[in-house]
């Protein structure tokens, strides 16, 4: 290798192969640099980047840096997406991403919005805490399930659509290359694979990252602990019967056959670029507004259960930050899809919640176990009338299944009539823990929020914004140096219980 700046003079042999070097492109060199060693890169750097009229060293590095890793992952099967070379304004691209969903597929806008929403969150996600489940399902074929899983895949970062993969390939993908995945007919992939689910609800949240396995390639056999963290959309028809340990970690799509009078564009009629451009947008997005999404604290409905906050946890912190309507629109969506998907529930959750229906229809506070499996079996839309193999269900099966929430059958005294059954005071703890409260359908209001409190000491204005130098608009939240301030969501006030979603345009949030 030619030193152009040795201090010794220089060969007729070495001037003729500078003077060739010298006139290289500015790609050429790059390469070039690339390819010395690092201690040899380090004593040029600086010239180098002088010829090339580069005033930053980490310009050149970064450049440096890049093409170094394309040579380290020819084979990798994802390319590199470069950013938007422009500025983006979030709320904007979440309103084109929804109105391209909705363009493409029969859905209704608060599934879109929700959908635009979670794949924006996959470029988040070194910096977010739970990846939710996209899982589309449909009832019957037609409903357009692959085509909304395929069109995510062109806007998420390193796509990777799966039509069967074993468990051993799948961590050590994962692993490799950190995929956002995607899995069609999952009811087929799923099917008597507990190992395979394992893996799939094991990369739900940051607690539950990794899994441990024989590491096959040492002599010695040691265990390697594999990361499966990441994003995934799943899509089957009735993939909404899959084990509830998959639907509880999943936002749930659900997709019908669309009409005669509804019409929607095929994928492949998409004008050239499309795609292209919202990814290099996305990319952006993530490169300008990452801390941001880590940092924000948005506040969570109070009518999800916990796991549903956890979903929804992610989507709104992108919503926050992207500013705009997003924060209010995010907020009704996630209310709307969660609320369609509790039929998702389990089968002991679907029985609690009918014999609570049940007591209060009936204004009851005591009741047989006849009477009970009687009055559960009348409605033929539920499926306690045939829940025993075509039959009703039993005395039985119905104490088996209330046995594991603490509840067991007793004598029971009403007048002079003694009989085994149930009391309401047997329930009442256990249809306030488990049962979802329901949905408030109140007008929402405006009202006054507290700064979202976030980890850092300084506040900054929530709004949707076009320039760096509006990002970085800092201002005085009248907090102490030394005063320690603890993550969490500010309260609603003044709502008399509404739900209560304004926007955070013009508000004060720590980061």
């Amino acid at each position: 290798m030619i030193d152009p700046y040795a201090t010794i003079e220089a060969t007729p042999e070495q001037q003729t192969a500078y003077a060739e070097q010298s006139t290289e492109t500015m790609p050429e060199t790059i390469a070039r640099l690339a390819a010395m060693h690092p201690l040899e890169y380090d004593k040029v750097r600086e010239r180098e980047a002088e010829e090339l009229g580069i005033s930053r060293l980490s310009v050149l590095d970064k450049e440096v840096a890049k093409v170094r890793k394309q040579s380290t992952d020819d084979n990798a099967p994802f390319p590199d997406i470069e950013p938007w070379p422009e500025n983006i304004n979030p709320a904007l691209l979440l309103d084109e991403i929804s109105a391209t969903v909705m363009r493409f597929i029969a859905m209704d806008k608060y599934q879109a919005d929700i959908a635009a929403l979670w794949v924006a969150s996959c470029w988040f996600i070194d910096v977010i805490h739970t990846a939710p489940i996209a899982l589309i399902n449909a009832p019957e074929r037609a409903c357009g399930k692959t085509q909304l899983l395929t069109l995510l895949s062109k806007l998420a970062p390193r796509a990777t659509q799966l039509s069967g993969i074993s468990p051993s390939v799948l961590f050590r993908m994962i692993e490799k290359y950190r995929p956002t995945l995607f899995v069609d007919e999952i009811e087929t992939v799923l099917k008597d694979n507990e190992e395979l689910r394992g893996l799939f609800n094991a990369g739900h949240t940051r607690d539950s990252t990794f899994v441990w396995r024989v590491d096959t390639s040492t002599d010695d056999f040691e265990p390697k602990r594999f990361s499966v963290w990441g994003m995934k959309a799943i899509a089957g028809i009735n993939a909404i019967k899959l084990a509830e340990t998959v639907t509880s970690r999943s936002i749930v799509f659900e997709l019908r056959r669309k009409k005669p009078d509804e019409n929607v564009d095929r994928l492949r009629y998409a004008e050239p670029l499309l795609f292209e451009r919202l990814i290099a947008q996305l990319a952006r997005f993530a490169e300008d507004y990452s801390k941001a999404v880590r940092q924000i604290r948005p506040i969570l409905p109070g009518e999800l259960g916990d796991r549903e906050q956890d979903n929804a946890e992610t989507l709104l912190q992108v919503a926050y930050v992207a500013g705009g309507h997003w924060p209010d629109t995010a907020t009704k969506a996630a209310l709307k899809i969660f609320k369609a998907s509790q039929s998702a529930q389990s089968t002991a959750n679907e029985l609690l919640a009918d014999i609570q229906e049940i007591f209060e229809a009936k204004r009851l506070s005591k009741i047989s176990t006849a009477d009970l499996i009687e009055a559960l079996v009348l409605d033929d839309e539920k499926s306690w009338a045939t829940y025993n193999r075509g039959k009703q269900l039993t005395p039985r099966q119905l104490a088996g299944k209330l046995k594991d929430y603490g509840i067991q059958t007793k004598s029971v005294r009403d007048g002079y009539n003694v009989f085994r059954g149930f009391e309401l005071s047997q329930f009442e703890d256990v249809f306030a823990r488990y049962l979802t409260p329901g949905f408030s359908v109140t007008t929402l209001q405006p009202s006054n929020h507290k700064p979202l409190r976030v980890a850092d000491e300084k506040c900054v204005t929530v709004t949707s914004v076009t320039n760096s130098e509006e990002r970085n608009n800092v201002t005085d939240c009248n907090t102490s140096k030394n005063e320690s301030v603890t993550p969490k969501p500010a309260p609603v006030l003044d709502c008399n219980n509404v739900t209560d979603k304004t926007p955070l345009q013009g508000k004060c949030v720590r980061i």
